[in-house]
């Protein structure tokens, strides 16, 4: 593991009136977390493609975007269009999720496979060599500013071991409840990527709170 811990602030937790400003002050993030929820998949509603290209089109940084949405065989390609580098789908929404990834790379981002705190890692390891990332989710997805599920935890270290193993070629994310007590938790079990809501946009200064989180998870992290 000897690429730096990343940091993807959660525009979830910013302020939605003032997006333009609030996607500036991330500047120094790795990614930014887009969450697209609609309202089926999971209870609540969020934003959809027209504002993710907006967002786009003034990011400083490269989107991740994460559809929590019904049907994302004919959704999820066109995030990948507007030009989100990552697009992630729910490998339980999906009817043939290698199509989704094949898609979805064709229009030029990676493919992320997203799995809720009770799907079991191990009923989707093949599918996973299809994609470019995993996002093992440590909260219920839906709402923001949930606790952090920490029995999530060996489904990382699984997925950091047949990374390092060279099983899988792919990126490890974590989404809910990061922050500066969390995530060196997080760092520990093998994550490369942390979704961080209001640990980055509740504070004053969010690059200074992203350079903290970053050095945690860098010292946490194995050797």
């Amino acid at each position: 593991m000897s690429r730096e811990p990343m940091i993807a602030p959660s525009l979830l937790s910013a302020d939605f009136a003032r997006l333009a400003d609030e996607v500036a002050r991330v500047a120094d993030a790795d990614w930014l977390h887009v969450d697209v929820m609609d309202a089926h998949f999971v209870p609540n509603l969020t934003l959809g493609l027209p504002v993710v290209q907006a967002i786009q089109e003034v990011s400083p940084v490269p989107l991740d975007c994460h559809l929590m949405i019904e049907d994302p065989e004919r959704w999820a390609p066109g995030y990948a269009e507007v030009g989100a580098r990552n697009v992630t789908v729910h490998v339980e929404a999906c009817r043939d999720a290698r199509a989704v990834a094949r898609d979805i790379r064709a229009a030029g981002a990676l493919a992320g496979l997203a799995i809720k705190p009770g799907t079991p890692l191990e009923d989707h390891l093949e599918l996973l060599r299809d994609f470019d990332t995993l996002l093992v989710m440590s909260v219920e997805p839906g709402f923001g500013g949930q606790s952090f599920i920490a029995d999530v935890l060996p489904k990382v270290r699984e997925a950091r071991r047949l990374v390092d193993s060279g099983e899988l070629t792919l990126l490890v994310e974590i989404d809910g409840g990061i922050n500066a007590d969390t995530i060196e938790q997080a760092a520990e079990a093998g994550v490369d990527m942390f979704v961080a809501g209001s640990a980055v946009y509740g504070a004053q200064d969010p690059a200074a709170a992203i350079a903290a989180l970053r050095a945690q998870a860098a010292a946490a992290r194995p050797a």
